[in-house]
């Protein structure tokens, strides 16, 4: 797009960690994160991690980037130009990744370690190098197109980018950079290798763009170019290996409506909750670990590198400013699955006005969203019904609250042995604060600062953590939602914050109102997330 990335965030679903492959799997993501993204320069300044049984086959790792850019400076991926040099930018291509996208669709088995090569490897030192490298050929006016090679690697980029601009492209394989001997054209195609960009430059003008990745040590290679017939055509050996319309693998995919059915409802009413000691209640829910403290998970991560950063991992949503400006953007991750598993609109709208809440609580304006559309196996009229009406849920709640759904992705199929994870459709929001003075945090400040509640308390209990602890299952209705009452609510919070009224702003979640004030009270001890 041509912005330069200034935070990642990330939104993680473990099974239970008294289990020793979550811990294992738990150590092992949090280090990858970790190694990457403080060697590529970017800071993780925020996210989330829940743990639930239903994990336990199939952890949940979403990535969610922010990046700054004038509006001026935008870039699209459009192959555009008859006779236009399509060029190749970073690593060479290997045969890690092959089918990664398409193992990413399937359910998964005892079997499915088999299946590592459709891992990809990853080199930080050489995507800061390709970062950096093509921040400089945005700025130069030979480029036409640019795209970066993710999911199904040079097939959907060069296809996407040609479908994108009504035009063909021819690619000569002999030509692509390979650090695997033997490669078939099958394994170039679809291998889905890091740190890789396609791009297309004017014709006569490819040695500009040669210079300037030159100055990372990389190198930009010719491997083809745009032509007028819509074809998607690749030439190997001297021979032409595929030949097929461009829009065949973009615009003119079929789109299809599965069979939906509303899983069966339990008739049985939900088992009532009895405490006898509040204080040890309390205490036990802080020592669950969704609520629990994150610390030694961020703690890992560099939220400090770009000098930006102004509220660190603890809070409601990370903030970092604009420099320049007296302006900060707030950036958070949410989602609680358990009210999806209850009711799939209803948590979907949830997911959207928590996300809201947090922006608002650290004095920003909501301004739009990204998700991740995290289900299980599509194909069944149960996961269908509830992606239907999750989305539906999300739709209502952004058009009430006015935040866009500018990106996104879906990641389906995510059962093992017939087990589906909760419907968990990450949201992934921005907002802007207007003025620095305005930033807020969640820790109480002084002694003698009066608390308020907004908002009533019901007896609504059902997927709560509560629930979990003391009976071990969700069960009954999810909590009510009135989006025109959040919207207002929100609106009055943040008008409070901008008028200097409010010291601190913490939104009630995972542990409702007691752990709420629990963190609060405590700067960097317990948090619920970071």
């Amino acid at each position: 797009m041509g912005a330069r990335p200034i935070a990642l965030l990330n939104s993680l679903r473990f099974g239970e960690l008294d289990h020793p492959r979550t811990k294992y799997l738990l150590e092992e993501v949090v280090a990858g994160i970790a190694g990457y993204g403080n060697c590529v320069g970017v800071p993780t300044v925020g996210g989330e991690i829940q743990f639930d049984d239903c994990y336990k086959g199939n952890p949940l790792v979403n990535a969610m980037c922010v990046g700054l850019i004038k509006h001026e400076d935008i870039q699209v991926g459009k192959a555009k130009g008859i006779g236009n040099t399509v060029m190749y930018i970073g690593s060479a291509t290997g045969r890690d990744g092959i089918h990664g996208a398409t193992f990413a669709s399937e359910e998964l088995t005892d079997e499915s370690a088999e299946d590592r090569p459709a891992v990809q490897v990853g080199d930080p030192f050489m995507e800061k190098l390709l970062i950096e490298a093509c921040l400089e050929v945005v700025k130069c006016d030979a480029l036409v197109g640019i795209q970066d090679m993710g999911a199904a690697g040079l097939t959907s980029s060069a296809s996407e980018m040609a479908s994108k601009a009504g035009t063909g492209i021819e690619l000569n394989l002999d030509l692509v950079p390979q650090r695997e001997q033997g490669m078939t054209p099958y394994e170039m195609m679809l291998s889905e290798s890091q740190e890789r960009m396609l791009i297309v430059v004017e014709k006569g003008r490819e040695q500009e763009i040669k210079d300037i990745v030159a100055n990372y040590d990389l190198e930009a290679v010719e491997v083809g170019e745009v032509i007028e017939e819509q074809q998607f055509r690749l030439r190997f050996k001297d021979e032409i290996v595929t030949d097929v319309p461009v829009d065949a693998l973009a615009e003119d995919a079929p789109v299809y409506h599965l069979p939906s059915a509303q899983p069966k409802q339990s008739d049985q009413k939900p088992a009532s909750l009895t405490i006898d000691d509040p204080n040890q209640i309390l205490e036990n829910l802080l020592k669950q670990p969704t609520i629990a403290s994150k610390e030694w998970v961020y703690s890992q991560y560099d939220y400090q590198v770009q000098t930006n950063t102004v509220v660190q991992p603890g809070s409601d949503a990370a903030v970092l400013r604009i420099r320049g400006t007296n302006k900060a953007i707030a950036m958070t991750t949410d989602c609680n699955s358990r009210y999806l598993h209850l009711n799939p609109k209803g948590g979907g709208q949830i997911a959207v006005a928590e996300a809201a809440r947090n922006i608002v609580c650290s004095g920003a304006e909501p301004v739009a969203i990204t998700d991740c559309l995290n289900f299980g196996n599509p194909d069944k009229p149960e996961v269908y019904w509830m992606m239907q009406q999750a989305t539906e849920g999300m739709a209502e709640a952004c058009e009430t609250l006015s935040t866009p759904v500018i990106s996104g992705n879906v990641s389906l199929y995510n059962e093992t042995n017939g087990t589906s994870v909760y419907p968990t459709p990450v949201i992934g929001m921005v907002g802007l604060i207007h003025d620095l003075n305005h930033v807020t945090t969640q820790e109480a400040k002084q002694v003698g600062d009066y608390v308020y509640l907004i908002g009533e308390s019901t007896n609504e209990v059902s997927g709560s953590e509560l629930q979990k602890m003391l009976l071990g299952y969700y069960d009954g209705e999810a909590p009510q939602l009135d989006l025109e009452v959040e919207k207002a609510r929100q609106k009055e919070i943040l008008k409070a914050i901008q008028s200097g009224l409010v010291q601190s702003a913490h939104d009630v979640a995972e542990g409702g109102l007691t752990v709420a004030l629990a963190e609060k009270s405590h700067d960097d001890a317990i948090w619920s997330s970071y």
